[in-house]
């Protein structure tokens, strides 16, 4: 790994022709070479680090070749030009000291709002509506301290049955932090029998039976499991029919499907996301949340206030009366950890050369089906009753994002072990599931071959 200067970004032009993925297997590594040579969004790789085999343990002649890195869901590769993003800033701390934060090339004091409009493009935001501010779970703590307001009536929180473990806790402590128990005021909606996927017929259902108890809502965008992408338009707009709050953690949504939370469904009224999985803004990177502008300037709402969400005079007057910003800048809390920020301005620049989740989802969409296909391809190796692979993602593109989950009968640990071995970078979660994700701002179509042929060959060999 260098810190030299990445290659000229290229833009991709909206709707240009892709090649269309085999029909039924993965075809051969000739055939996905070939693919990568048609596909217009392949220059993009070359602005991102890809880990070599010899950072998981291979040694000699293979050492330096590139993975097949899968995991983007959990954490995105790094963008060459992290590098120059994070100097700039190192550089103007050496020069100008404490000054930074007013002379610097950007600003630290205002440094959040130069996140503002590709995080409001990612998002479907209006403007005021986002802000890039502290963690995910901190987030999701001020949202709920604001619109988790429970009444005898109405208390009820609504989250899916295998939500990732921060929301839950994060709801089952605002129940208890409210004195009431979690068993009663936490319902989750359960998977359909014989799959692992949210019927959205099913939670029309229960806001329709409990709307009157429901207080608020929490879903993913997508959900971290399975890969779902629920139906945020029909459930926000089911939600407040109902007069329920519903809020979205977009997690594992940003960055990987197109998003409008400003009019989907009449908007949701929050959303929380990090970025460090499809925005490639590194570990511990800033995260970010929307809230919709029906609550700008409402200050009925009650909030845990911080400095930086002052409104800006009073704020440097250093009044010590709280008047919060209006749009939800108003529940920002501290000035932005600016060398951690660094990366997301050097990926939300590849974003914009790629044309934004719009353009990628269409690539998004054919690695992930050629993916699928080789993932069944690999299972029929090893025919019988019970098949050693069965994907549990959605097979429809407008129901999945950019990731196949595999349940594996048998040691799903020992299985991505053996693929972390080979090269094929992917995690596993518990108590089956191992999750493949094809990220369209550097995976290849030769990624996913490589994926299908390691798995095939698991297969057969009983790995």
């Amino acid at each position: 790994m260098s810190p030299n200067a990445p290659p000229p970004i290229p833009v991709i032009p909206a709707e240009a022709p892709l090649p269309e993925a085999p029909p039924d297997d993965p075809g051969s590594e000739a055939q996905a070479h070939a693919h990568d040579a048609a596909d217009p969004f392949a220059p993009l790789r070359e602005q991102f680090f890809v880990p070599v085999m010899a950072a998981y343990g291979e040694r000699g002649e293979g050492a330096s070749r590139p993975c097949a890195y899968l995991c983007g869901n959990s954490l995105g590769l790094q963008p060459k030009a992290a590098y120059g993003a994070v100097r700039q800033e190192l550089q103007d701390w050496a020069v100008l000291g404490v000054e930074g934060h007013f002379q610097a090339r950007r600003p630290w004091l205002t440094y959040h709002e130069s996140f503002t409009e590709g995080l409001r493009r990612l998002v479907g935001a209006a403007p005021g509506e986002v802000v890039a501010m502290g963690s995910l779970t901190g987030n999701l703590h001020l949202m709920l301290a604001s619109f988790y307001r429970p009444t005898p009536a109405r208390f009820r929180i609504v989250i899916e049955e295998d939500a990732f473990p921060t929301d839950a806790y994060a709801v089952v402590s605002h129940a208890a932090f409210h004195r009431m128990a979690p068993a009663q005021a936490v319902t989750r909606i359960r998977a359909r029998p014989g799959t692992r996927l949210i019927d959205t017929e099913d939670v029309l259902n229960l806001f329709d039976r409990q709307g009157r108890s429901i207080a608020l809502a929490l879903l993913p965008g997508v959900q971290y499991l399975t890969g779902q992408a629920l139906d945020i338009a029909r459930i926000t707009a089911a939600a407040r029919a109902q007069g329920i709050t519903v809020g979205w953690d977009l997690a594992h949504a940003i960055g990987n499907v197109p998003l409008s939370m400003h009019q989907w469904g009449g908007g949701a009224d929050f959303a929380v996301w990090c970025s460090y999985k499809y925005l490639n803004a590194g570990p511990g990177s800033p995260a970010g949340v929307f809230v919709h502008q029906r609550h700008a300037e409402r200050t009925d709402i009650p909030r845990l206030a911080g400095w930086f969400g002052n409104e800006p005079s009073a704020r440097m007057a250093m009044r010590p009366d709280f008047v919060p910003r209006a749009g939800a800048e108003g529940w920002q809390l501290s000035e932005m950890p600016i060398l951690s920020s660094a990366p997301l301005r050097a990926s939300l620049e590849l974003f914009d050369a790629a044309g934004w989740a719009e353009n990628l989802r269409r690539k998004s969409a054919v690695l992930s089906a050629a993916l699928r296909r080789g993932v069944e391809w690999a299972a029929s190796a090893r025919p019988g009753a019970e098949a050693p692979l069965r994907v549990v993602t959605p097979e429809r593109a407008p129901e999945r994002g950019a990731q196949v989950s595999v349940a594996v009968a048998g040691d799903g640990r020992a299985l991505q072990q053996r693929l972390l071995r080979q090269g094929v970078v992917c995690d596993f979660r518990q108590p089956d599931i191992i999750r493949l994700a094809p990220a369209p701002l550097y995976n290849s179509f030769h990624d996913v071959w490589r994926a299908a042929d390691a798995l095939r060959r698991a297969v057969e060999q009983g790995w």
